[in-house]
């Protein structure tokens, strides 16, 4: 229904606490209820009643907290025109610099096509829609993902292409049909990684089936048993049950060759008997299947493990929310069938490696999209914010913050694209003879960026910047949980090593 024209005379009668009218970007808030409930206290409103809070405002919320509160709003200022745009869920945004550039409208990219921008905007708006809303608040109370977002993302194959391109796509109706499952490629993989991250929920994120997109796509590619392999599949995209890989141990971190967890055969052939212990296993405290490296007699191998007798999780407190289900796993002879084997006994190893390549590609690309959000945030910010009389962007010292935010965003979001352009031309064992180096160089050239990035906008921010909830709470979230993305999948000094290490093994000869 359309606002009721009221005049700002009419506004200034209504000044006390009996009778709290305030005028934000030309509409009127009949605020007289609210202010038991407001949660900056009562008085900080009174001090504007009857007047144009609009500066006010802005200098301590966005335009989503007066979305919450429509209903309060009586009416528009006569003969004036709210000026603040209000997105709607799947959006672009209209920040400079908020979108990459194949997004923006004046530029152009010979990568996309047409089927990657139906893809983005219905992912966007199916996140903006379902995953935002729960991952904010499961953030703040540590609770899993519920059994309703996961059936959801089910349907609409969601969790399929979490998995990348693949057969297993082929005849799946892709959230409604925007995009073909044989069509599906590294661009369409990329737009998936980097949009579902922009809740801004560092935890939740992990807690959202993370564990599943880095473990059963090792199962799709190694497990030889195919009709176990084809039961996994249908059990896990279809959201009845969940999976995660469990290869790290308190013994060994990146030194994956340290393994202590052991997995020997019984007698008759048929079994392995685990024993061992896992730590930081994401999504281990809720899957009912353990991807889980072990050493056997030769060497080291990888089995799929169910939950069950012998299987214990407890879980593990880290820096992000508890949504993430991150746990420590004891097995304890638990028995294993030798069909769970995922590729040769002993050759364990290369299925590892292969594996973590699409594991830190993802990492990579969501580390720069959640980048990208902060340059967002802080732009708005230091437009927003007034200080000494001014904006905050009139100051050159923040304008030179912001440069280099910017252009560290742009430059991992260019050379992501070009290897996700190598990869569309890549099958799977090029892309891990020719790609692991650039991508583990890559995830570790980004999260060094996400360091100096969260340190600049939380400076930038002040006090807000290290504040769970208000005008911070992305940025506040961020710097406190950046430091996984250069962790997790291997450290940064581990990459770039790996990254060097990979570019000499085809030194030429001839050069030396």
């Amino acid at each position: 229904m359309p606002h009721a024209a009221v005049t700002r005379a009419e506004v200034a009668k209504h000044n006390t606490a009996e009778d709290c009218w305030v005028i934000i970007d030309h509409k009127v808030y009949d605020l007289t209820d609210f202010l038991d409930a407001h949660p900056g206290g009562n008085v900080v409103l009174t001090q504007v009643a009857g007047k144009d809070a609009t500066t006010d405002f802005y200098q301590l919320h966005r335009q989503e907290v007066l979305t919450r509160y429509q209903d309060l709003c009586i009416g528009t200022i006569e003969g004036e025109t709210p000026e603040v745009i209000e997105q709607t869920p799947g959006e672009l945004s209209a920040v400079p610099y908020a979108e990459p550039l194949w997004l923006r409208p004046e530029f152009s990219s010979p990568y996309f096509k047409d089927s990657h921008r139906r893809l983005q905007k219905a992912i966007r708006e199916f996140t903006d829609k379902y995953v935002t809303p729960e991952a904010q608040q499961k953030e703040k109370d540590g609770t899993y993902i519920s059994q309703e977002l996961i059936d959801r993302m089910a349907e609409a194959n969601v969790l399929a292409m979490r998995l990348g391109p693949g057969e297993h796509l082929h005849n799946r109706k892709l959230l409604g049909g925007v995009v073909d499952g044989k069509e599906f490629d590294a661009f369409h993989d990329m737009i998936v990684a980097q949009e579902m991250v922009r809740s801004s929920a560092r935890g939740y994120q992990d807690g959202n089936m993370a564990g599943m997109a880095i473990s059963l796509t090792a199962v799709k590619q190694w497990l030889r048993n195919k009709p176990l392999k084809d039961q996994l599949l249908e059990e896990v995209l279809s959201g009845k049950k969940k999976m995660c890989l469990a290869i790290t141990e308190a013994f060994a971190g990146s030194d994956v060759a340290g393994l202590r967890t052991t997995a020997e055969k019984t007698p008759d052939g048929k079994y392995y008997i685990v024993n061992g212990t896992k730590k930081w296993i994401t999504n281990g405290m809720f899957s009912d299947y353990f991807v889980t490296g072990c050493r056997t007699k030769k060497g080291f191998s990888v089995l799929l493990i169910p939950r069950g007798e012998g299987v214990d999780t407890t879980i593990i407190k880290t820096s992000y929310s508890t949504a993430a289900g991150t746990a420590f796993v004891q097995f304890d002879n638990v028995k294993v069938p030798v069909d769970n084997l995922l590729g040769e006994e002993d050759k364990g190893f290369v299925v590892i490696m292969s594996n973590f390549n699409h594991e830190r590609y993802m990492m990579a690309a969501a580390v720069i999209r959640m980048c990208r959000v902060i340059v967002e945030e802080c732009l708005k910010w230091c437009n927003q914010r007034i200080v000494f009389k001014k904006p905050l962007i009139e100051q050159p010292a923040i304008r030179q913050k912001l440069a280099k935010m910017i252009s560290q965003v742009e430059a991992n979001q260019a050379w992501l694209e070009s290897l996700t352009h190598n990869m569309c031309q890549m099958n799977y064992a090029q892309q891990a003879k020719h790609l692991a180096g650039p991508i583990a160089l890559l995830k570790s050239h980004s999260t060094q960026c996400a360091g100096d990035i969260a340190s600049a906008a939380t400076n930038i921010f002040g006090g807000r910047g290290l504040t769970q909830s208000g005008m911070g709470r992305t940025i506040e979230n961020f710097n406190r949980s950046y430091k996984f993305d250069s962790i997790l999948g291997g450290t940064e000094e581990i990459l770039a090593d790996l990254g060097v290490r990979q570019a000499v093994k085809g030194f030429p000869k001839a050069m030396l």
